[in-house]
């Protein structure tokens, strides 16, 4: 025990609370061929064509040589060191014939689209492609990140007016990193930042850190609307269809999935970034799980007001797994994934700071896969509480037939008027009850929790199951 806090102890200092990089991925470079509407560079024989009345800003890395090139009337060619552009003097083969080739419409990249920014947890991740899967209200620039467009590129970001401030704790442009609103603001009345910020809203610079180990709100929840929007607008604002009956909605997420999610309660000695760090170390380095999409970060629940009062709070630590299984394969992986860091939360989830685990899935399957076993606990509670029920259901039937067990009066809390005791010659009515054991489940979207469930309270008969005794240790 004395070994694994000391390691957790070195974990919380590697893994301090660090800002998430997030960049831009479009740009408006001459040299991308997906901004021609050929796909492809102009070569000498073309005509290269830019929308006489769009503003646009184009960084231009190296020379070209083209027949003719029509520029926009407001906007400007930013020249890395070499580039430029010269008239074609000879037939060139490889580029015959020549035709117009049209640059396309800046105008449609917007800032809360959350398709269009990768997040790393360093720029090292960015540059190696090792990016982090989230929720899409955290894809879009949170509060404690920083925005990196990639020096070299030229863009066009629209940012739309909302009732809340898009913040920030910094920007790099062009290679230049702004850590203060002052500064930033400098630069976006100059030509280059008004082509490349048109606004109507500007972000804001705050330059400010993460300062809780347990981890912080992202910061978008108020703009959810503005993001989903952006998201679904090729698509007519409708989610891509999922292969499962019952997809689960997470908290900043725009449309249901096939998958798992794990919510935790947590002390003030959880570190988010250890614990990422251990999911990531201990689970998706295993081939097994290396395609499996993993976020967690703390979320606010839209708990009613009521409970809110009650837990004195409603934030918790969300984890979300998908796979890119699909039909009635999808979510078994990330399914197989969460009995495994149930079971590990189970024994060591204390030390980690985590108080409680509750886990949904949905899979594409109406039974659960076979290769998600459940845990040797919940398997031992199952065998229990089945063997007791039916102990019970013998034992009420021998009794039946030695004649020793007879229902004689049924109190129905005064449903009658005359409140009369029943005549021990009348016919007894429906005897049935329901069998907790039994219990109708969701068809395809069920709960597992690691914590102490509420009793409900029943009509009719009810009786203790000490498969559910708080006391019971399973």
């Amino acid at each position: 025990m004395c070994t694994i806090q000391i390691l957790l102890s070195l974990l919380a200092v590697i893994a301090v609370s660090e800002a998430i990089y997030k960049r831009w991925i479009p740009n408006t470079n001459f040299e991308n061929a997906s901004n021609w509407n050929e796909r492809r560079v102009p070569c000498s024989q073309d005509t290269a064509m830019f929308p006489r009345d769009k503003k646009v800003s184009v960084f231009v890395q190296s020379p070209h040589s083209l027949t003719n090139l029509y520029m926009p009337l407001d906007g400007e060619f930013i020249l890395a060191d070499g580039a430029g552009f010269m008239a074609a003097s000879n037939d060139d083969p490889a580029c015959t014939p020549g035709t117009h080739i049209n640059f396309h419409d800046a105008e449609g990249h917007e800032w809360f689209d959350p398709t269009l920014w990768s997040s790393a947890q360093s720029t090292d991740d960015l540059e190696m492609g090792r990016f982090l899967f989230s929720v899409d209200a955290e894809h879009v620039p949170c509060l404690y990140d920083d925005l990196i467009f990639s020096p070299e590129t030229s863009f066009r970001v629209h940012l739309k007016e909302t009732g809340s401030e898009v913040q920030l704790r910094s920007i790099s442009v062009l290679g230049k990193k702004f850590t203060n609103n002052e500064d930033f603001s400098q630069y976006l009345k100059s030509p280059t930042g008004k082509l490349q910020f048109p606004g109507p809203v500007q972000p804001q610079i705050m330059n400010l850190r993460c300062q809780d180990d347990t981890g912080c709100l992202c910061g978008n929840d108020e703009m959810l609307q503005e993001i989903c929007s952006a998201r679904l607008q090729y698509s007519g604002n409708k989610c891509p269809e999922v292969t499962c009956a019952s997809p689960l909605q997470p908290i900043g997420h725009c449309c249901g999935i096939c998958g798992v999610i794990i919510s935790l309660e947590y002390i003030s000695t959880f570190n988010l970034e250890t614990y990422r760090n251990r999911l990531i170390h201990t689970f998706l380095s295993l081939n097994k799980y290396s395609s499996i999409k993993l976020a967690i970060s703390k979320v606010q629940s839209s708990l009613p007001i009521l409970s809110s009062m009650r837990f004195g709070k409603n934030l918790k630590i969300q984890i979300v797994l998908i796979d890119g299984k699909e039909g009635s394969l999808a979510g078994s992986d990330a399914l197989q994934l969460g009995y495994d860091i149930m079971a590990d939360i189970e024994t060591q989830g204390e030390s980690f700071g985590i108080t409680k685990a509750e886990m949904e899935f949905a899979t594409g399957s109406i039974t659960s896969p076979q290769t998600a076993p459940m845990s040797a606990g919940a398997i031992s509670g199952i065998v229990i509480g089945t063997f007791l029920g039916l102990s019970l259901l013998a034992a009420s039937y021998f009794l039946y037939k030695l004649d020793a067990c007879r229902l004689q009066y049924f109190r129905f809390f005064h449903f009658w008027n005359n409140g009369s005791r029943m005549e021990d010659d009348e016919p007894v009515g429906h005897g049935g009850f329901d069998n907790v054991i039994y219990e109708p489940a969701a068809e395809n979207k069920q709960a597992v929790t690691g914590g102490e469930e509420d009793l409900k309270a029943g009509t009719g008969f009810q009786f203790d199951n000490p498969v559910f005794d708080s006391n019971f240790d399973a």
